[in-house]
């Protein structure tokens, strides 16, 4: 691509035009970069670029290939923290950049047909927040069409799939196979047989979860060809 003379001279101009007017915004509704403490920036110019460097992830989940946009640590997991726990939803826009081009490329991949199926959001989680943390960053990812796999109500598991038997308690105090068999059970899909599946999450820590919902679509008859996540834990 060729860079015309006015172009090279336009880009200094247009950037000092959106520094002005978000300065001024700042004036009415302060806010500081999440990264660095930077006023009038939720994310400032050194921390995108931070963020633009940050190295992806690709790991195995259930035998399927997991790409996952960042990894879950520093600048992204405060990102994520404070658009989950706080509602900083003007973050979405720098995560779901990259994690919508991933959803793209894999349902491309998967060819005409494919399904794109999306982890639901603890039902606590999606009443206190009040909106789900996928649909969101995939939207601003240019993303906006998928399904939510089904969370099953415990009285409708079998004995051997998840509910009190599996430990009390939350993950955290629950040993690796207690959260294996807390976890086997909870999800469930229709209207995928014979189908290619993606399935998107916004963060993989140990997989379980994700696994869980790549047994459910094989269940239902359907094959998954490609998880994608916003960031995953380094396995």
């Amino acid at each position: 691509m060729t860079i015309r003379d006015g172009d090279r001279a336009g880009a200094p101009v247009r950037q000092s035009w959106w520094d002005a007017v978000l300065a001024v915004l700042g004036l009415f509704l302060p806010v500081d970069c999440v990264g660095c403490g930077r006023a009038d920036r939720a994310l400032c110019t050194v921390c995108r670029c931070t963020l633009a460097a940050a190295p992806r992830r690709v790991r195995l989940v259930a035998g399927v290939r997991l790409d996952a946009a960042f990894e879950y640590t520093g600048l992204v997991r405060t990102m994520l923290l404070e658009l989950k726990l706080r509602g900083r939803v003007d973050l979405a826009g720098p995560l779901g950049a990259r994690f919508g081009g991933l959803v793209r490329a894999a349902l491309a991949d998967a060819g005409p047909g494919v399904v794109l199926l999306r982890v639901p959001p603890s039902r606590r989680g999606a009443r206190r927040r009040g909106f789900d943390p996928v649909v969101l960053l995939a939207a601003r990812g240019g993303v906006r069409r998928s399904r939510a796999l089904s969370r099953v109500p415990e009285r409708g598991r079998s004995p051997s799939a998840g509910g009190r038997a599996a430990g009390h308690g939350g993950q955290k105090e629950r040993s690796a196979v207690e959260r294996v068999a807390a976890t086997v059970g909870t999800l469930s899909v229709t209207g995928v047989s014979g189908r290619a599946v993606v399935v998107v999450d916004d963060v993989v820590t140990t997989g379980v979860t994700m696994a869980e919902a790549v047994r459910a679509v094989r269940a239902a008859g359907g094959r998954v060809v490609r998880c994608v996540a916003v960031a995953s834990v380094d396995d």
